[in-house]
Parts: C-alpha cells; structure tokens; sequence
C-alpha cells in the first residue's frame, strides 16, 4: 500500500498570497493522508471475508493485501 503513487489536484476559489502559503498548504495535506492511508487505517475500516469466514486480524488482512489479486473466494469488506 505504501508504495502507491498518487497524484492531488488542488483548486482553489481563491489564490494564495505566496508560494510559501500554497507550500503550507500542500505538506498538511499530504500529512493528512498519510495518515489516512496507514496500514492500521486500513485494517479498522476493512474486514476479511474467506468463503464463510469473517475476520478483523489485522495481520490476515494485510497478508491478503499484500497479494496483487485476492485468491479465490476472498474479499473485502469495507465497514464505511
């Protein structure tokens, strides 16, 4: 998860004054989503569903996110 690239648009209704307000601006945004794409963030808001079993193990979770696909008759569950 970590390791994704991700690309912010920001608009703005108003300009900023300088480059060092929009510079402000953008650190406490990409500090907001780190911690909002944490690992831990992501096994709170996410169950484990394995054919009739449900878990919230943080470490099944992550060990089946680590894979580029589900194995079979694994899924996700997002409790939001």
């Amino acid at each position: 998860m970590s390791g994704l690239n991700k690309n912010l648009v920001l608009l703005f209704k108003d300009g900023f004054g300088s480059e060092g307000d929009r510079e402000q601006e953008v650190k406490a945004l990409n500090q907001m989503l780190k911690t909002a794409d944490s690992p831990e963030q992501f096994c709170i808001a996410n169950e484990l569903l394995n054919r009739n079993h449900i878990t919230s193990n943080p470490r099944r979770i992550l060990k089946e996110a680590a894979h580029f696909r589900l194995r079979p008759f694994r899924f996700f569950i997002n409790k939001n």
